[in-house]
């Protein structure tokens, strides 16, 4: 998150950066000089113009004294960091343009607007801190969940530490009421959680023993105890804070750019004000310099750029906090940008679309009896993490160990188990070492995997996967918004063309392997007015996620690969998200380019207004911190919007 115009910091800046969008200044401890400084001005204001004393209005020493008192409690903050910057050899900023004009002021006599600037100014800078603290402390109130301490077992008593101190494959209680420290697996028989600090889902998960279970979730119901699985440093609440900490420094193009322009635009119209002040004299018969000067002075306090360089951040830092409140997390506000425009999403089937929740249904051996069929495959499956591989292990667990195994990419696993060559896979493996097989394999809807020993094939089994309940919900979403769909997976075509039929994608391709997948998206992306997003859970997919224009993850069952390669992670794993993530990113499109034609539509035309002489220092401050105020207040809509689908 850029720190704009005054805002003062959270976090330590590189002091090497010249960018005059990030310092650093001490509004928010002013506040009492600030009402004093309004209590004087007020005061001055009733004496010169309500009551007229003749003693205040008449003495111009007296008058520019009281009038000074309040200049100096709101101007010193401004001018130390015009001073600061001013050593670094920026001397084109909103602080020295802010005190060239309001000395400017003084200097002809015009001490009420000269305090105005300042005052309104300052005021401005503490309403821009407080939006931006507030979207920083959503975020963090909704993120920041890390527990402080951990039960850990340890010398036949309960010892209570810093999770950081806890070591993989130790016991931990947790309490009813505490959250959970670590990842782990749950010893316990069972769990109710709640789990909205990671998923954004406020309706409590019901865990069962030996599932995995994450750090930040809350216990709701009973004692219970955890082996961990992972490092605090690991866990996933301390990688969703790392994912959202990064996300700020990664700055979409319209951020950037704006800061580019501020860097340009600033002494721009320094010179501009000059030369509204200096050039008429060459045109003009009546020249007054004093008339001139003062319209040069406006021209100043117009031109300030802080409506553009605090709520266009601020913009994009509420679209990340909103969509974190929403289970999703951006890894930069670029992504944002991206996700808006996307005209075509590409998804992956298994854990994606479907549950990736396998469960074995049809057994059918051949020349082999079923026992020893389903032993050798299950010992063979035992060694590959694939979700069909577990279903079969589940289904009958094997004591058998192979003496030698080998993982062949989208295809299945070669083994060796007392001498003999084990194939178990799909059907492209027995095609590769040229094994016939029944034709009608080809023609069966379900997931199969199919056994051979010794180059003859010994019969199938067939594993179905469930579609998630969102899945036909997330594809009507996208075609509401006019956004293709397109499904790829390394299951055999006709599974992947019948869930594809079912559920209303546009195109579906099976019996993909990963470098299939590379040149599908390709071909895809060749076409320059396509913006693709492809959405994925495995160690496979994380070529593609990086290859496509913006990659979601889906994060809760999702492979660390890919949620590490992922420019989105949707932490519920709920396909559905996919439309609320690109609906985040065109609300937040749009709040940004409304700030923008905002800032300039009403700075051009007071700009023209006050060269001409039409426009007073009143209208200049309207024009600056008024318009500063609107755009921020627009900028912190998003994160009071729902975005529920």
């Amino acid at each position: 998150m850029e720190e704009c115009c005054g805002t003062k910091a959270k976090k330590e800046h590189n002091h090497e950066d010249h960018d005059h969008s990030d310092h650093n200044h001490s509004h928010s401890n002013s506040k009492l000089g600030l009402i004093i400084s309004l209590i004087i001005f007020f005061s001055g204001l009733i004496l010169d113009f309500w009551i007229k004393a003749d003693w205040f209005t008449t003495n111009v020493w007296i008058r520019f004294g009281w009038y000074f008192m309040s200049y100096v409690l709101v101007a010193f903050s401004v001018f130390k960091d015009a001073f600061e910057l001013a050593k670094k050899w920026d001397f084109f900023n909103e602080f020295s343009l802010m005190g060239i004009a309001t000395i400017g002021a003084f200097a002809i006599g015009e001490f009420p607007e000269g305090v105005a600037v300042m005052l309104f100014y300052t005021i401005g800078e503490m309403f821009q801190e407080s939006a931006v603290n507030r979207a920083r402390n959503n975020i963090k109130s909704l993120l920041d969940v890390r527990p402080k301490e951990a039960t850990v077992f340890r010398e036949g008593n309960w010892k209570t530490i810093s999770p950081d101190e806890v070591k993989i494959g130790e016991k931990i209680q947790v309490k009813v009421g505490e959250k959970i420290p670590l990842d782990g697996i749950l010893l316990s028989e069972k769990a109710s959680l709640n789990t909205s600090a990671l998923t954004g889902e406020s309706k409590p998960s019901s865990i069962q023993k030996s599932e995995e279970v994450l750090a930040g979730m809350l216990n709701l119901d009973q004692v219970i105890e955890i082996e961990t699985t992972k490092l605090f440093e690991n866990s996933s609440i301390v990688r969703i804070l790392q994912m959202v900490q990064d996300a700020s420094s990664r700055k979409a193009k319209t951020e950037l750019f704006i800061r580019r322009f501020a860097k340009i635009y600033t002494p721009i119209v320094f010179f501009l004000a000059l030369l509204v002040t200096l050039i008429p004299y060459l045109f003009v018969e009546n020249y007054v310099f004093r008339d001139w000067l003062y319209r040069g002075l406006v021209f100043l306090v117009i031109s300030c750029p802080c409506a553009l360089v605090i709520s266009i951040p601020l913009g994009y830092f509420g679209g990340i906090g909103a969509a974190s409140r929403n289970g999703i997390l951006f890894k930069g506000s670029n992504f944002l940008d991206i996700i808006a425009n996307v005209t075509t999403v590409v998804m992956d089937k298994t854990g994606t679309l479907t549950k990736g929740v396998f469960k074995v249904q049809d057994i059918v051996p051949e020349n082999i009896l079923k026992e020893d069929f389903l032993s050798i495959l299950s010992s063979v499956e035992s060694h590959s993490t694939h979700p069909i591989a577990k279903a079969i292990s589940e289904f009958h667990p094997s004591n058998q160990i192979p003496e030698s195994v080998e993982e062949i990419s989208g295809k299945g696993i070669k083994a060796v188990i007392d001498q003999q060559r084990i194939l178990a896979g799909n059907t492209k493996l027995l095609k590769t070492f040229n094994i016939h097989y029944p034709d009608f394999l080809e023609e069966i809807v379900e997931t199969t995997v199919v056994l051979a020993i010794d180059n003859e094939y010994k019969g199938y089994i067939t594993i179905s996967d469930e579609v998630k309940e969102d899945a036909e919900l997330a594809i009507n979403l996208l075609k509401n918004n006019d956004i293709k769909t397109v499904m790829l997976s390394g299951d055999k075509d006709s599974l992947t063309q019948n869930i594809a039929k079912k559920l209303g994608i546009d195109s579906a391709f099976g019996g993909l392997l990963p470098e299939g997948k590379v040149e599908k998206l390709e071909n895809l992306k060749n076409n320059p007015k396509e913006v693709v997003a492809f959405v994925g859970d495995g160690i496979n997919d994380a070529p593609v996620l990086a290859l496509s224009d913006v990659g979601i993850a889906m994060g809760g069952l999702g492979s660390d690969a890919a949620i590490e390669t992922a420019d989105v992670v949707i932490q519920t794993d709920q396909p559905s998200k996919i439309a609320t993530a690109i609906k985040i990113g065109k609300e937040t499109k749009k709040i940004v380019y409304q700030n923008i034609f905002l800032a300039f539509g009403v700075k051009v035309i007071v700009l023209i207004l006050g060269a001409g002489g039409l426009a007073n220092m009143w209208e200049a401050v309207f024009a600056d911190v008024g318009v500063a105020l609107l755009a921020i207040l627009n900028a912190v809509r998003i994160q009071n919007m729902k975005f529920s689908n």
